[in-house]
């Protein structure tokens, strides 16, 4: 990449990454090719850096959404993902991306109401 920037006169600014759409999809997609990894002993493809177990609660609409994507990422992928571990993977890349400021929007004391 450096080649081409210097053969194009340009300079390299930083790493761009899509976050919804067309490109946001082929993202994911490589995320799952990249990191997924059949376990020595067999069994389903998973991060091998994933080594603790939790339970996340979801509402139902959450999980559907997260069926849907994974049936797509199947379909055009070849890749066999599950849906938990698709919520795994956005999770990390989420927390990852997340600024201080905006972690605590989400978690700022609610204000009671006043007797």
């Amino acid at each position: 990449m450096d080649k081409i920037a210097r053969g194009l006169g340009a300079e390299r600014q930083g790493k761009v990454s899509a976050t919804g759409g067309y490109f946001g999809a082929m993202q994911l997609l490589a995320d799952v090719e990249a990191r997924f990894r059949v376990p020595a002993r067999g069994g389903r493809p998973t991060d091998p850096r994933w080594t603790e177990r939790r339970l996340v609660p979801l509402a139902p609409e959450t999980l559907e959404r997260l069926e849907k994507i994974t049936s797509r990422v199947r379909a055009h992928g070849g890749v066999n993902v599950e849906p938990m571990q698709l919520a795994a993977l956005l999770l990390e890349k989420t927390a990852r991306h997340l600024s201080e400021a905006e972690a605590e929007q989400l978690v700022r004391p609610r204000r009671r109401a006043s007797r």
